[in-house]
C-alpha cells in the first residue's frame, strides 16, 4: 500500500453519505475501481476515487444510466454529448409524465369505468405525428375519386390537432371525443355523402360554386336567425319565402327553381350538409387546440331545413 490517505468502502460512505451497497455496486460494475487492497483482500480508495463516486453519483442523480456514465468516464463520450442525448430523452419523459397526470386528471373528473380509462390513456398516448396521419387518412378516404374546390379541401386536410404536452381535462376529452369520431364509421359515410354532393354540385355550378354557397349561406343563416329569435317556425310565411329564395338562388345554369323533382334534391343536399357531428368536428378541434369558441349554427340549419322540407308540399 502506499502513503497517500485511503479509505475503506464505510468510510466512503461516512464521508459521501452514500449507502455502502451502493458504493460497493459502483464498483463491483467497474465505475470505482479500488486504489489499492488491505492485506485481507478488503478494497481502499483514495481522494481521486472520492471525487470519482461524487461524479458518478451526480450524473446518477441527473438520470444517466450505468453504461452512460462509463462512456463519461472512460471519456468515449463527454458530459455535454450525453447531456444532450438526456435532455431529449428527460422531455419526452416528461411529456409522457403530464399526458398521464391528464388522463387521471379526466379519469376523476368523469369517474371512467376501467373500459373507458384504457382507451383514453391509448388515445393520449399518441405522438403528434400519429394524431396527424389519423387526420391525413381521413380526409384522404372523404376527396378520394371527387372534384372538389382544391384550397377548400386543403384548408380541411391543413387542421390538425394540436394537443399540448400538459392538457387540460377539457382538452384530453374533447381529442377522445374526437378521435372516436373521425374513427366512426356513420360520420365516415356522412362526410363522404357530403363530399359527393358537393362535387357534384361544383361539376354543375362551376369552380366557384364553393365560395357562392358559403356567401348565400350566410345570409340564409342570418334570416334564419332572426326568424328564430323572433319565435317564428319554419312553415311560417317568412320561412316558405326564405325557402323559395333558396330555390331561386340555389337554380343556376337553367335550373327551374319550381321543379319538385330539384327542390327535393337540394333539399336532400342541404341536410346531408348540415350534420351536427360535422360541426362537432370543428368544435372539439378548436377547443383541443385552444382556438376562440364559435357559437353553433345547428339551430339555424335545422330551421332551414325544415322550411325547406314545408315548401315541398
Amino acid at each position: 500500500m502506499g502513503t497517500a490517505a485511503v479509505f475503506t468502502i464505510g468510510e466512503l460512505a461516512k464521508r459521501t453519505g452514500l449507502p455502502v451497497k451502493t458504493i460497493r455496486f459502483y464498483s463491483d460494475e467497474g465505475l470505482l475501481p479500488p486504489t489499492d487492497r488491505t492485506d485481507s483482500g478488503y478494497r481502499l480508495y483514495d481522494a481521486t476515487a472520492m471525487a470519482r463516486l461524487e461524479l458518478v453519483r451526480t450524473l446518477r442523480e441527473l438520470g444517466l444510466g450505468l453504461v452512460d456514465v462509463e462512456r463519461a468516464l472512460t471519456r468515449e463520450a463527454t458530459i455535454g454529448d450525453l447531456a444532450v442525448q438526456h435532455v431529449a430523452a428527460l422531455d419526452e419523459q416528461i411529456r409522457r409524465l403530464k399526458l398521464r397526470r391528464a388522463v387521471l386528471r379526466a379519469v376523476a373528473k368523469r369517474d371512467s369505468p376501467l373500459e373507458e380509462v384504457e382507451l383514453m390513456n391509448k388515445l393520449a398516448s399518441m405522438s403528434d405525428e400519429d394524431r396527424k396521419r389519423l387526420l391525413d387518412e381521413f380526409w384522404a378516404d372523404m376527396v378520394e375519386g371527387l372534384e372538389l374546390d382544391p384550397e377548400f379541401y386543403e384548408r380541411m386536410r391543413s387542421a390538425k390537432p394540436e394537443l399540448p404536452d400538459d392538457p387540460t381535462p377539457e382538452q384530453l376529452e374533447a381529442w377522445i371525443e374526437f378521435a372516436e369520431l373521425v374513427q366512426d364509421e356513420e360520420f365516415h359515410a356522412s362526410i363522404r355523402r357530403m363530399s359527393e354532393w358537393h362535387s357534384q354540385l361544383r361539376k354543375q355550378d362551376g369552380a366557384d360554386f364553393g365560395a357562392k354557397q358559403q356567401e348565400l349561406w350566410m345570409a340564409w343563416s342570418a334570416r334564419a336567425t332572426e326568424a328564430l329569435e323572433a319565435g317564428l317556425a319554419p312553415d311560417s310565411a317568412e320561412g316558405r319565402e326564405l325557402a323559395e329564395t333558396i330555390f331561386t338562388q340555389s337554380s343556376r345554369n337553367g335550373r327551374d327553381p319550381a321543379d319538385p323533382a330539384w327542390r327535393k334534391r337540394l333539399t336532400d343536399g342541404m341536410a346531408i350538409s348540415s350534420d351536427p357531428r360535422a360541426e362537432r368536428y370543428w368544435m372539439l378541434l378548436g377547443k383541443i387546440n385552444g382556438w376562440p369558441s364559435f357559437p353553433s349554427q345547428m339551430a339555424q340549419a335545422e330551421w332551414i331545413i325544415a322550411a325547406l322540407r314545408s315548401a315541398l308540399g
